[in-house]
């Protein structure tokens, strides 16, 4: 934070990105501090406190999920990764590592600001836990994570035991993007096989459960490639 304003960290090699960001953010009221390598940017990092952090992955000399890890080893500040298009395996590392969020290039100043507010409005809220007494109510949709129960409308929704599961997972993370990897590791366990297929057939039964209309979802997001997401109404951010 400088004076009342948040302070981004933008960790970006490409000087015409940097440029774009920072006038970007400056003329919504964002105080931002530049890096164009990641030993620079783990220095703003650690002295600076941003409130958020843009980070490109692919810097040229540390490697931007490297940077994601040690950070993590003592902040839980938010990081938005900034990522050419087609790098979906690096997306992936980069969230199992502990990203927030990612967007890929190009992108419009509108998606970029909303990523940003809504991953700062969560960093303000702690991730759900089965402690909970009060379901998550989104819009018409009610999760009960102690209860192990969901409904729509009023009406409860039977689901698998994998698909609550796999529900559950996404509503305690509420508007991040989770990995395949991540969702078969967390439900069939660390050794289970790498098959974002056996997901997909899962994410799809839920998605006739949970959606007036599974073919355009408003709860669950695909993140092609990734992993998937599921939106926080309450937000108001589209980020499908």
């Amino acid at each position: 934070m400088i004076g009342s304003r948040p302070l981004v960290a933008v960790i970006e090699d490409e000087a015409p990105i940097r440029r774009f960001l920072k006038a970007s953010l400056e003329v919504e009221d964002f105080a931002v501090a530049e890096a164009s390598d990641g030993r620079e940017g783990l220095r703003i990092i650690t002295q600076q406190a941003p409130a958020i952090i843009l980070l490109d992955l692919g810097l040229p000399d540390v490697d931007g999920v490297e940077i994601i890890r040690q950070t993590r080893e003592w902040s839980m500040v938010p990081i938005i990764v900034i990522s050419a298009r087609g790098e979906e395996a690096s997306k992936v590392a980069a969230l199992d590592a502990g990203a927030d969020d990612y967007l890929s290039k190009p992108f419009s100043v509108a998606e970029l600001l909303a990523r940003i507010r809504a991953s700062m409005r969560r960093a303000t809220r702690p991730l759900l836990k089965d402690a909970d007494d009060k379901p998550l109510l989104l819009g018409d949709l009610a999760i009960d994570l102690p209860s192990r129960k969901v409904s729509k409308a009023g009406r409860e929704l039977r689901l698998t035991k994998i698909e609550f599961d796999l529900l559950s997972i996404l509503a305690r993370n509420l508007g991040r993007v989770i990995s395949h990897h991540q969702l078969i590791r967390d439900v069939w366990g660390p050794r289970a096989p790498h098959e974002p297929h056996h997901v997909r057939v899962f994410m799809a039964t839920i998605r006739k459960k949970i959606e007036d209309n599974p073919s355009q979802p408003k709860y669950l997001v695909t993140e092609q490639g990734v992993g998937y997401r599921l939106r926080d109404l309450r937000a108001d951010v589209d980020s499908n």
